[in-house]
């Protein structure tokens, strides 16, 4: 049997770095646009702030589809409090507090897991991080949800710990799920979104924090691609408040939990100093120029010189 028959012939023939140069970011607004989408959004309950309690309980009390996003990334389980002498650190800046899980971790993420779709959005997703440790833990909890798994992102950074007898882990996992495959909102931002993101560590040296930190790219990687000026950005642990100092300098709205109250000081200092809409920028803004993709595919511009039609 001839299968190229079946094969469907391009329209166009390929060009190598065309796309690219013709590629629009989908929902784009500019910074004012931006700001009265934020500063004229309502929501049912006080937002843009932090409680500090169990997210298990707390959840339980917040309005039914309720999030445009959340970013969660639990205890791993893994008897961490980031204070150990292999993390090249001042165990006297880590905030005492941090709560690890380190009995039953499978009740404990089945439990926070399935409290997710009632206040979710139809248009909603979630990114969750885990540690290979425990990830499939968080995958049965997932799918008995009944969420359903869109990337399985890989998140590579620089730092490891030193090993003798394995490979150094540099990686985490991020769960990109959603609640309605049909609904969810996904703002293509880049023309070749890989799911490998390459993004280092962020260091603090002499502050105070609580435990491990993600960093801020990196969350605002989050909220990019799946949320709008205005929307909800949900955390149930908020650890150092990356969260919601990147929904804020985004434009977007923020809530959270955070069991360790020794944390409150420093996270009120986050959220006051931040300003709304600090490091917004037009998605357009981000994209590589004209120039730049020329360069890197140099018979693009033999083609503009011929007058072929680019639309940029």
């Amino acid at each position: 049997m001839n299968n190229s028959k079946n094969k469907k012939k391009r329209k166009k023939p390929y060009i190598a770095g065309l796309a690219a140069l013709e590629f629009k970011v989908q929902y784009d607004w500019e910074y004012k646009e931006a700001k009265n989408l934020y500063e004229n959004a309502i929501f049912e309950i006080p937002i843009d702030r932090i409680i500090f309690k169990d997210c298990i309980k707390g959840m339980d009390k917040l309005p039914e589809n309720f999030v445009d996003l959340i970013i969660a990334d639990p205890p791993f389980g893994i008897n961490f409090d980031g204070k150990g002498s292999q993390y090249n650190r001042d165990s006297g800046f880590v905030i005492e507090g941090y709560n690890e899980v380190l009995k039953n971790y499978n009740n404990f993420t089945l439990n926070w897991i399935s409290r997710l779709p009632r206040i979710m959005k139809e248009t909603a997703s979630a990114f969750i991080f885990s540690g290979w440790n425990n990830l499939k833990d968080i995958l049965i909890a997932i799918e008995r949800a009944n969420l359903k798994v869109i990337n399985h992102i890989i998140w590579k950074y620089q730092f490891g710990v030193f090993t003798k007898k394995k490979f150094v882990t540099s990686h985490y996992h991020i769960l990109f799920v959603v609640k309605n495959l049909k609904k969810y909102f996904f703002n293509k931002i880049e023309h070749y979104p890989l799911d490998v993101w390459e993004i280092p560590r962020t260091y603090r040296p002499g502050q105070k924090k609580n435990s491990t930190k993600l960093p801020e790219k990196l969350v605002m990687k989050c909220i990019d691609f799946c949320s709008k000026p205005g929307d909800l950005i949900f955390d149930p642990f908020m650890g150092n408040g990356t969260t919601a100092y990147c929904a804020k300098s985004r434009f977007r709205h923020f809530l959270g939990f955070e069991i360790n109250k020794n944390m409150k000081q420093m996270l009120e200092q986050v959220i006051e100093k931040t300003k709304a809409g600090e490091l917004y920028q037009p998605y357009k803004t981000f994209l590589p120029s004209k120039e730049e993709i020329i360069k890197k595919y140099p018979h693009l511009r033999k083609l503009i010189n011929n007058g072929r039609n680019i639309k940029v």
